[in-house]
């Protein structure tokens, strides 16, 4: 039975999204809307979407399609889409998907739940899209969330910055989610301190390009690491990270908050995208392999335990085998703990779009990836066979999605029964183990008993 108040929201992309989507949720609930637990008991559906690849805009494009015939059907039934593809397509999804209700930026979301009530009260169809004028109502959205039903309480995304200043050839945030934009420090330390105080353990400090955060208040100017430092002895805080960084002029005092604040998680999430100086400066990434390369030892030299994450994009316009084994030197070279592989996606409205061709055949770009894919494999999962007899710290989040692993039958029925449990180490590997649900939202010791590139796997050490 669909509910008048219920919605759902379904979230693709990055960590933003994630957030984004948090506080729509508690925006609506704050208006007495209710979740929905699938999209077939809601009355507002929302889709909050990824642009940076094609994939995922088609992925949209058939959930969408799914909803034409109940729409016509279930008159008071209003879907919305959301984010950077609602962005970056705006009319046109109206134009071409009669069953679309909102088409909303991701710079307008604090003017969702109104755009929805005016369609319940006047039955109509609402374009909203960003106006980098809107900051200010962006920010009344940000100090105002509420941490609701979130399926991890313990952990929360948040915002330090939005937009990004880099214009990379290849890339759509900009375009969809403006110019780079630094939060007022109290700010950010007041919605942390709200946080911890409602049980948040762990906090993720988000921006497209964190590291460039800064904020100027009274003649001072404070930096990502300045953040760290203030949100560092909130009661109740266990760890910070943050997420993700651009490898340009990076700014070493973030490294050594790392190194001298015990709550900072020493991992770093930095794309390369390429290992070709060629490749990067059509990219206009403004930074050549070498560098990008001294700038990993030297947060190796300054943080010895860092883990380190990367991005790369294969098949980029006019590369050839050598810049790819460019690529894969530099993957041979920094050993990351994982690595995002992406073959490229022309997005229209970019530089690369516009001004150069997409000129590597497909069935290359999958043997690129795939190529690259089984090195990155091979050296986490060298790497992390070292870890086997040693004790590592983890949160454990909840379930595994796979708990099936090694669990005694004559401990399936019981009234805390053994699960495989998953969470994750500072250096945000992934540990899975068999333990019981008080243990969900803990921070805990487990032993390293084997390793595959993307998993560890434990037993949980009793205190």
């Amino acid at each position: 039975m669909v509910m008048n108040n219920t919605f759902y929201i379904e979230t693709m992309g990055c960590q933003m999204n994630k957030l984004d989507s948090e506080l729509v949720a508690g925006q609506l609930q704050n208006l007495g809307y209710q979740p929905a637990d699938n999209p077939t008991q809601a009355a507002v559906i929302i889709f909050n979407t990824c642009s940076v690849r094609q994939h995922a805009e088609d992925k949209v494009i058939s959930k969408i399609g799914q909803f034409r015939r109940r729409h016509q059907q279930q008159k008071d039934l209003i879907l919305a889409v959301i984010g950077c593809m609602a962005q970056r397509l705006g009319q046109d999804l109206l134009d071409s998907h009669q069953q679309v209700d909102i088409v909303c930026g991701p710079g307008q979301i604090h003017q969702l739940s109104k755009m929805i009530a005016d369609i319940q009260n006047q039955r109509q169809r609402l374009l909203n899209l960003n106006d980098p004028a809107e900051n200010e109502n962006l920010e009344n959205l940000d100090t105002s969330r509420q941490h609701h039903d979130s399926p991890l309480p313990f952990m929360a995304y948040v915002r330090v910055m939005r937009g990004c200043n880099n214009f990379c050839s290849y890339c759509i945030v900009p375009y969809v989610r403006g110019r780079e934009h630094s939060r007022p420090i109290e700010h950010i330390v007041d919605e942390c301190r709200q946080l911890t105080e409602n049980g948040v353990k762990e906090i993720t400090l988000l921006g497209q390009t964190v590291n460039s955060y800064k904020y100027q208040d009274n003649n001072q100017t404070f930096t990502l690491a300045d953040v760290m430092k203030k949100i560092h002895d909130l009661p109740g805080l266990a760890r910070i990270r943050f997420v993700t960084n651009y490898p340009r002029n990076f700014d070493e005092r973030i490294l050594h908050a790392m190194a001298d604040l015990p709550k900072v998680c020493e991992y770093l999430h930095i794309p390369a995208q390429s290992g070709s100086d060629r490749i990067l400066k059509a990219m206009n990434r403004h930074y050549t392999a070498a560098q990008y390369a001294d700038l990993i030892q030297k947060a190796r030299d300054i943080v010895p335990n860092i883990t380190i994450a990367g991005d790369f994009i294969v098949g980029y316009c006019n590369e050839d085998d050598q810049d790819f084994n460019d690529t894969k030197a530099l993957v041979q070279k920094i050993r990351y703990k994982n690595c995002f592989i992406f073959k490229y996606s022309p997005r229209p409205g970019t530089r690369a779009d516009d001004k150069l061709a997409d000129n590597v055949p497909d069935p290359i770009k999958r043997r690129r990836n795939t190529e690259l894919l089984e090195l990155q494999n091979q050296i986490a999962c060298e790497d992390n066979q070292q870890l086997i007899g040693k004790s590592v710290e983890i949160l454990v989040e909840g379930p595994s999605k796979k708990p099936h692993l090694n669990i005694p039958q004559n401990q399936l029925n019981l009234d805390d029964p053994v699960l495989q449990l998953t969470g994750r180490t500072p250096g945000d590997q992934i540990v899975v183990f068999n333990g019981t649900r008080k243990l969900i939202g803990q921070i805990i010791n487990t032993k390293i008993e084997k390793a595959s590139a993307l998993t560890l796997f434990a037993t949980y050490e009793s205190p």
